[in-house]
């Protein structure tokens, strides 16, 4: 590991990730730690569109303003939770977690539930960051 760098790593030992991950993130002493709260699909206007897709946009949007207003991008999220309550458009999806990583992913969970914390949450998504 280079000293002071976050650094992504997928072993040959274990099989290749099955989606845009990284199987181990590893964070560098005396780095900052961020912990966002799970963003969620609601619009500027404080609403849930019905669309499932609508929502996933929305959340990456939510995202990118947190890590923002902390001086984060892309390149300090370590870790990315994801809980949705119908299936995830992979294709959708995977567009709008392409504007927010080039193809150095972090590491990543997915699981689908039955229900979030309001009724009209479809998805939630918490990061993980590190400032070096």
């Amino acid at each position: 590991m280079e000293n002071g760098k976050i650094t992504r790593k997928n072993p040959s030992s274990v099989p290749a990730p099955v989606g845009n991950y990284t199987h181990i993130t590893k964070i560098p002493r005396n780095s900052e730690l961020y912990v966002t709260s799970g963003q969620v699909g609601v619009g500027q206007n404080g609403e849930f569109p019905e669309q499932f897709n609508e929502q996933v946009k929305n959340t990456f949007t939510n995202i990118k303003a947190v890590l923002n207003s902390e001086e984060l991008g892309s390149e300090n999220i370590v870790k990315v939770n994801v809980w949705a309550t119908e299936q995830i458009d992979w294709d959708f999806f995977y567009l709008e977690w392409g504007k927010l990583f080039s193809k150095d992913y972090p590491a990543m969970t997915i699981g689908y539930i039955s229900e979030l914390g309001l009724p009209e949450i479809k998805i939630e998504i918490e990061i993980w960051s590190a400032k070096v």
